[in-house]
């Protein structure tokens, strides 16, 4: 209670803001970001959104995308500079280590600002001089929404901003199928709902919105890419870069692609191997019971929740593939068996 009246404090009067989230953001990490930087507005702040790189084009209808700076863009980079110097306050949502954000991690680092850190991510890094955080919550947004809440601002949540913290819930519970969809998520859509958000809508965006080549890539991914592994309990698409230049593959377009590997029967893990310029970049998702988190952590520089993590690789697309596979089947009993690990 006292760190959040010290937070209220420094919210008090008219700041500067910067807000920024991870790489490649998510509808959480965007509608995190958008949804916050809308209500600050409202209260009177001067509010800067940057994001480390670029993102789907199905989260441009969220209010707000129009002012947000790419800093992976020279264009954009370097007013996404000044504001941060300038910035009095800095907002950090849904990544929890600031090497999550790229160079921006070291400059916010080195900022005589005061840091906020709002997320459910494991492991925080001890970075901000503000931390709402809890790994019990299903999506940043469903934090953004109950720190609102607390500061009494409710009545301050429109259509716009209900809408933006709802896309984040509805996308970090898979629709509200995965085992992070508590009672407590329910009541937060709940509200949000009454407060505006057009649920039918905003699914409609975000899992209906597909150009054609997208569309193709799916079908060849599933018809060409797909590997599956019975005897591990496994499923796997391998995705190179002439893959994604031949369906001129934009960001975000293999979004989700890895749940249909964890779709198929019997399949307890499932993976996407993705070949880009820097390395392979890795989706794991898992059954309840299988802590993928902690085998992204192990072995592929990577972490983030019990049943959905990343990860990458430096090597080879097919070193990377084969090293997975055989850690799996080395690791069967501990990643399939263990039940000591408890579920965020």
């Amino acid at each position: 209670m006292e760190a959040l009246a010290t937070f209220e404090k420094e919210l008090s009067s008219p700041k500067k803001i910067f807000i920024t989230t991870h790489v490649k953001p998510d509808a959480d990490a965007l509608g995190s970001s958008l949804g916050l930087a809308n209500y600050l507005i409202k209260k009177g702040h001067e509010v800067t959104v940057v994001t480390p790189t670029d993102y789907p084009s199905f989260l441009n209808w969220m209010k707000g995308n129009e002012f947000v700076l790419d800093f992976s863009k020279q264009v954009d980079r370097d007013l996404a500079v000044k504001k941060l110097n300038e910035a009095e306050m800095i907002f950090c949502l849904d990544f929890s280590v600031l090497n999550r954000v790229n160079e921006l991690g070291e400059m916010i680092r080195k900022s005589d600002a005061f840091v906020v850190n709002i997320d459910h991510h494991q492991d925080p890094e001890d970075f901000a001089k503000f931390k709402f955080w809890s790994t019990q919550a299903a999506a940043t947004c469903e934090l953004v929404y109950e720190l609102i809440v607390k500061l009494g601002d409710k009545n301050l949540i429109d259509k716009d901003i209900a809408e933006c913290l709802y896309a984040g819930i509805m996308t970090d519970t898979g629709g509200f199928r995965h085992p992070n969809t508590t009672k407590n998520v329910h009541l937060v859509v709940a509200e949000l709902i009454d407060l505006g958000a057009d649920v039918s809508q905003i699914a409609n965006w975000i899992y209906d919105s597909n150009s054609v080549n997208r569309l193709k890539f799916i079908g060849f991914a599933i018809t060409r890419r797909l590997v599956v592994r019975e005897d591990i309990h496994t499923a796997y698409f391998v995705i190179s870069k002439k893959d994604l230049k031949k369906y001129q593959s934009q960001t975000g377009d293999t979004e989700g692609l890895v749940n249909y590997a964890l779709s198929l029967d019997g399949i307890k893990l499932a993976a996407l191997f993705s070949e880009r310029e820097d390395g392979i970049k890795i989706s794991f998702r898992s059954s309840t019971e299988v802590a993928i988190n902690k085998f992204a952590a192990s072995y592929f520089n990577g972490g983030g929740h019990k049943n959905a993590a990343g990860g990458k690789s430096t090597q080879s697309l097919k070193e990377t593939v084969e090293y997975f596979e055989k850690l799996v089947e080395e690791s069967q009993e501990e990643l399939f068996h263990s039940e000591s690990v408890t579920a965020n």
